[in-house]
Parts: structure tokens; C-alpha cells; sequence
């Protein structure tokens, strides 16, 4: 009775399914990888946590010094 409303698959967006499905496959460590892993995975989360140590021992020094 209500035939013929199927709704139309985008070409591009099907594609772009397909790849992410397949990422794991079709990975391929290159420079560019490796530096952007060294950077966002190593080197930020460590300068992360040095800035976060740095602080508390700060706050924890200023609070023996002057409060204590």
C-alpha cells in the first residue's frame, strides 16, 4: 500500500562506513603516525601530569610554610 519510500544510501557515506570498518586492516604505521602518537599518547599526558605534581607540591609547600 506504501511501497516505493526506501530511503536512497548516499555513495560517499557508504564509503566512509566501509573504511572505518576496516581500519584495523588498512592501518599502516608511517612518520607522520608515530609522531602524532609520541606527541597526544607520550608527551602531553606526561607534561600533563609533571604540571599537575609541580602544582600540588607547590600549594603543599605553601601550606606548610605559611599556614603551619
Amino acid at each position: 500500500m506504501g511501497g516505493g519510500m526506501e530511503a536512497n544510501k548516499n555513495k560517499f557515506i557508504e564509503d566512509w562506513g566501509a573504511a572505518r570498518e576496516n581500519l584495523e586492516h588498512n592501518f599502516r604505521w608511517t612518520r607522520r603516525n608515530l609522531a602524532l602518537v609520541g606527541i597526544f599518547g607520550i608527551a602531553l599526558p606526561y607534561l600533563v601530569y609533571k604540571g599537575t605534581v609541580r602544582e600540588f607540591v607547590r600549594i603543599y609547600t605553601f601550606f606548610l610554610l605559611y599556614i603551619l
